[in-house]
């Protein structure tokens, strides 16, 4: 008799227990899924970074490279100023193809003369998130606004 009590009190406890695991995965998933998006954001973004300074850095060396002189006189003509931001817009001197990163304007790319023949090349870049530009705070708060602006110098002799 005893152990069919038994039985029957472990089969009890089973069934209340029946779909818990549900209720846990509800309460711990959208945690998960923040963390998860967060992790993918940051890697986005670090690339995108990466990918810009790469190109302001193949600008300055090409520049730099253009006004190879012994007086260290830097001269910035237009075919050079356009050559350079072509490059560091989308990979190449002539300007095709796509942009190294999308929605980069040309108007961000800025070459000058540095003095004594030093050549730096900067450009800017508003960085849009893949999942919104704004994270919202379900009426506690402002919006929370992701997008930022990135920006890489160099400068090179």
């Amino acid at each position: 008799m005893k152990g069919v009590t038994h039985m029957h009190s472990s089969c009890s406890r089973a069934h209340s227990q029946r779909g818990l695991a549900t209720v846990e995965f509800a309460i711990c998933a959208p945690i998960l899924f923040l963390l998860l998006f967060a992790t993918a954001e940051i890697g986005r973004v670090l690339f995108q970074y990466n990918t810009l300074v790469k190109a302001v850095r193949d600008g300055a060396r090409y520049a730099a490279a253009a006004q190879t002189n012994s007086s260290r006189v830097v001269n910035i003509t237009p075919a050079m100023r356009t050559a350079t931001v072509n490059l560091v817009m989308t990979g190449n001197t002539a300007g095709t193809g796509a942009p190294v990163l999308a929605g980069m304007e040309a108007n961000r790319v800025i070459l000058s003369n540095n003095g004594n023949g030093f050549i730096s090349v900067a450009a800017t870049y508003v960085y849009q998130p893949m999942l919104g530009a704004t994270l919202p705070t379900f009426g506690f708060g402002d919006d929370i606004d992701l997008s930022m602006t990135m920006s890489a110098a160099v400068v090179m002799r």
